[in-house]
């Protein structure tokens, strides 16, 4: 299952890139930042409530809260980097580099979670970065 939703985000992912790059079009990157933030806190917590999830509130431990904020923190700077990218750039190269954040969560993986990094994990990272390189030649 874990699959499919991965797939549907990337899909979505693709989605948001096209409609960005227009929906930015005159606007400034950082309000337009702001929009589609409210919109997706807004789908979050309509989520949260159509599945009941608000009752775990209270069950969320100090360390996972320091931690969900610290991500929530980096989201929005990459968001507001992103759209910065995207309204200077062409949507072609910046969506590549922005994925290179594949390479740079697998080397993190690795070093602060101490997950496997494989030679497969390494030719992968090579491909990624290489491919990269090539699309914004």
């Amino acid at each position: 299952m874990w699959f499919i939703f991965a797939i549907l985000s990337a899909i979505f992912a693709a989605l948001t890139s096209i409609l960005a790059k227009v929906g930015i079009e005159g606007v400034d990157s950082t309000l337009a930042t702001a929009i589609r933030t409210v919109v997706v806190v807004l789908m979050a917590w309509l989520m949260v409530f159509l599945t009941n999830a608000q009752t775990g509130i209270a069950n969320i431990s100090k360390r996972s809260w320091i931690f969900l904020i610290l991500s929530g923190l980096a989201t929005g700077a990459s968001w507001l980097c992103y759209y910065r990218a995207l309204q200077l750039g062409d949507a072609s190269k910046v969506v590549p580099i922005d994925k290179l954040s594949v390479v740079i969560t697998l080397i993190l993986a690795f070093v602060f979670l101490r997950e496997e990094f494989t030679l497969k994990s390494l030719i992968g990272c090579a491909l990624i970065g290489a491919g990269t390189l090539f699309m914004v030649m």
